[in-house]
């Protein structure tokens, strides 16, 4: 999928949270980057949780609105993809790696998607693809 960018709960947490540091800069990149928005599936319960916990139940409702509304396409994870994932997993236990950070890596893989929009760079910082050096992380 050339231009497009694989959005983390991070940064969907972050836009929700009108006291996030980061809000501004998120906002920002979404005003003026105009690749196609990527959301794997498996980061929507992940986000909404944090949010819930953070934020509360109100700010899960308008999020939910938000991608509703949104021009953003949501990305079912494969049963392949679960396997990358899990290879991705092993291959890099000693960095403890979440399923969700290994899943973007696997989608990155195979829509040879090179930019992951996120504010939790550590996990992606350490990864290596199979189909580009590096992901470039933004915002």
């Amino acid at each position: 999928m050339p231009n497009s960018v694989l959005i983390d709960a991070s940064f969907l947490v972050t836009l929700s949270n009108l006291a996030d540091k980061n809000r501004a800069k998120a906002l920002a990149f979404l005003q003026l980057n105009r690749d196609k928005r990527v959301i794997p599936e498996i980061v929507l319960a992940e986000a909404a949780h944090v949010i819930r916990y953070r934020i509360g139940q109100r700010a899960v409702l308008a999020f939910l609105d938000g991608l509703i509304q949104s021009e953003a396409l949501l990305q079912p994870v494969s049963k392949a993809d679960l396997q990358r994932a899990r290879e991705i997993m092993a291959q890099y236990a000693a960095s403890d790696f979440d399923l969700a950070d290994c899943c973007i890596m696997a989608l990155a893989e195979r829509l040879q998607i090179t930019q992951v929009c996120t504010f939790d760079q550590r996990d992606f910082r350490i990864f290596r693809p199979r189909h580009c050096p590096y992901l470039e992380l933004l915002p």
